[in-house]
């Protein structure tokens, strides 16, 4: 059975160490980099009685739909940087003039998309090849944007936690593992994942700062096996913003608000959602202490209210698919109903940032 809502009053009273690494230099380092827009919606804000409503606009990041390359690249550049007996990630040219082509490196990972999409991506970068595992439910586009980038592609008619184990048993060797879950919670690479996502919310910072908003009350963040979501919670764990953070998932695979209802990671057995790359049904053991303890709430929202927040968004000129819309769709759950925040919760002061993962091209079976 899944839940479909809870909240966490003590989150806020949780704290992080900083990271030790700064990923935003490694990404700095990398083709084509540029902040990602942090787009203000007025229109949003007086409909929801709030101060502000912004949105980080991950539609194009580095070449492509998603936000996922921050995590990939950054864990791809610290896995193969490790095996070179290096403690940072190196760069990906420094990387590619050391890459011994006889070793015979493969990246290997499982995807619902865009995850996927970034290692494949990265992994033509550096002249290695990639394998990733899908489950077959996936939109023709997504498998065909993958093989795009050269990656060997496995379908697999099973759900996205199955997919994820055939792909841990083809790992091994020099077949790496590029997965941001994992059933054991001191895994490196799911957590090299996580911290490559903190640049977007470093971004976030910067951004706001540069806008003079000296303020920041909601973060609402798209959570599938719950990485972002861990580096979003860490980030602002660690810093002097302590903002309620949301996250959001899909109704018919609620395994994140369900596991911190129960206090404990619950499986939950998915059903088909537009919200691909959120239909996950076990929350990663990397990022559950971090959700458990820091996040303020989790809510799930149906299909239907992630459509209609897609449209909207695309309206007001933001190009985002279901995933990302998710965030506007539990935003207005959350100001429309008894659903409430811990307090002081929303006021009409309130500055929200609502981070949008993908374009409607990221996730075609989810267009209208």
């Amino acid at each position: 059975m899944t839940t479909s809502y809870y909240v966490n009053p003590a989150a806020r009273t949780r704290r992080t160490e900083p990271l030790r690494d700064t990923p935003a230099n490694f990404h700095r380092s990398l083709p084509g980099y540029a902040p990602t827009p942090l787009t203000e919606l007025p229109t949003l804000a007086d409909e929801l009685g709030v101060g502000s409503v912004l949105v980080k606009d991950e539609s194009a990041r580095l070449g492509l739909p998603a936000f996922k390359i921050l995590g990939a690249s950054y864990a791809i550049s610290r896995t193969l940087s490790a095996r070179l007996g290096e403690h940072t990630a190196l760069p990906l040219d420094v990387l590619r003039g050391r890459i011994d082509p006889a070793e015979g490196l493969r990246l290997v990972a499982a995807t619902d998309g865009n995850h996927g999409r970034a290692v494949a991506h990265i992994a033509r970068l550096l002249g290695i090849p990639a394998t990733i595992h899908v489950p077959t439910v996936i939109s023709a586009a997504a498998k065909a944007a993958i093989r795009a980038e050269g990656a060997d592609l496995i379908e697999l008619d099973l759900p996205y936690d199955d997919v994820v184990t055939r792909a841990e048993h083809f790992s091994g060797g020099t077949n790496l593992l590029i997965q941001d879950t994992s059933r054991d919670p001191v895994a490196p690479v799911p957590q090299w994942i996580v911290d490559g996502y903190s640049t977007l919310v470093a971004e976030v910072d910067d951004q706001l700062a540069a806008r003079g908003i000296d303020r920041l009350d909601l973060v609402v963040v798209p959570t599938g096996v719950g990485s972002l979501a861990q580096a979003v919670v860490h980030h602002y764990r660690s810093t002097e913003r302590a903002p309620a953070i949301l996250l959001v998932e899909p109704d018919v695979a609620a395994s994140v608000t369900t596991a911190l209802a129960a206090g404990r990671i619950v499986p939950v057995t998915t059903g088909e959602t537009v919200m691909n790359g959120l239909n996950c049904g076990t929350v990663s053991a990397t990022a559950w202490p971090v959700l458990r303890d820091g996040a303020d709430a989790s809510i799930a929202v149906t299909d239907a209210q992630a459509l209609a927040a897609v449209a909207d968004l695309a309206d007001l000129g933001v190009d985002s698919g279901p995933c990302g819309a998710a965030t506007l769709a539990a935003l207005r759950v959350i100001a429309g109903s008894a659903y409430q925040l811990p307090p002081p919760g929303l006021t009409a002061q309130s500055v929200v940032v609502l981070l949008s993962t993908e374009s409607r091209a990221a996730n075609p079976a989810g267009q209208q």
